[in-house]
């Protein structure tokens, strides 16, 4: 079953009742001149859980300590965003696994050969999926880029994923003056910037659900980066999120401002279809086979990490 992922950018008041997140109107439940009919047909109810990501992006937005509890109970990510409606926070479960102790052993011992071994792939993945939406989007030459995924070693040494990366965001938007990939640069970074958060919250729910600590990288060290690994594991499926962008800057005719019909474009980012093991998958799902190949390489199980492909 796929989770549903919940945007509430208007004033909201979130409670719980008999395990269903209930969704009110302030505006609506104050407005006295409205009939109760209509005000019941304004109220909501969906199963807590059937809830994988849930965004809340308005200061009027109330929700109770149940919703809270029982959402992270389901393994659901909360998202916070900040004044300019920007994603700045997440919410993750302490728990997510019933042998955690046993998984976080697992992870911590986890040599640093293997690690390399598994950056290598990651590297390797994303490389490739880079240069199958470069190559869809501008026709543009990606037989060096292919290239330089099969001479990535463990560890990346002599670092091909700066290089690509650079190849890569030099014509991906080449339509656009004066465009690079900098978080604080001109549109459409700022859909990337939205997606990546998106994505990101994703894959830390998966990485929490597969017993695993979402602090420790393989590849990622920073020490004020609390999801070092969803860093690392999101890589491969970035280009997903780029592809997706691609196609609503060919849509829409203004993408300075992140407008809510933008945003719910970007709230598709968990049903995306991806190729996973030679079947199409959602992919939430696929980001869930690839933490769970995660710990089953940490626990000695197995050599590969599964990652998507575009075909």
């Amino acid at each position: 079953m796929i989770k549903k992922t919940l945007y509430f950018g208007n004033p909201t008041y979130l409670s719980l009742s008999n395990k269903q997140l209930v969704v009110k109107l302030p505006e609506v439940e104050k407005n006295e001149n409205l009939p109760v009919k209509i005000k019941e047909q304004a109220k909501r109810t969906i199963p807590i859980e059937d809830i994988g990501v849930i965004i809340l992006d308005n200061k009027r937005i109330t929700i109770t300590h149940g919703v809270i509890e029982a959402l992270l109970e389901n393994n659901s990510a909360i998202v916070t965003c900040d004044s300019t409606r920007m994603p700045v926070g997440l919410m993750l479960p302490l728990s997510g696994n019933k042998t955690q102790t046993e998984r976080f052993r697992d992870q911590i011992n986890a040599s640093l050969p293997l690690k390399k071994q598994l950056w290598q792939q990651t590297v390797q993945y994303k490389i490739r999926n880079q240069a199958y939406v470069l190559s869809i989007k501008n026709n543009s030459v990606v037989n060096n880029m292919l290239v330089w995924a099969t001479y990535v070693k463990s560890g990346d040494p002599d670092n091909y994923e700066a290089r690509a990366a650079v190849y890569y965001w030099a014509n991906l938007f080449d339509e656009i003056e004066g465009f690079s990939r900098n978080r604080d640069g001109i549109p459409p970074n700022n859909l990337l910037n939205y997606g990546y958060a998106i994505l990101r919250a994703v894959v830390a729910r998966s990485l929490v659900g597969s017993g695993l600590l979402p602090t420790l990288g393989i590849y990622h060290r920073n020490k004020y980066n609390a999801y070092c690994l969803a860093d690392d594991i999101m890589e491969p499926y970035r280009p997903f999120v780029d592809k997706l962008v691609c196609n609503i800057v060919k849509e829409e005719k203004n993408i300075e401002e992140l407008t809510q019909d933008i945003k719910f474009k970007l709230l598709n980012i968990p049903v995306l279809d991806v190729l996973m093991d030679g079947q199409r998958s959602p992919l939430m799902n696929a980001v869930g086979q690839t933490t769970a190949s995660l710990y089953k390489c940490f626990a000695g199980k197995v050599r590969k990490i599964k990652y998507p492909s575009f075909e």
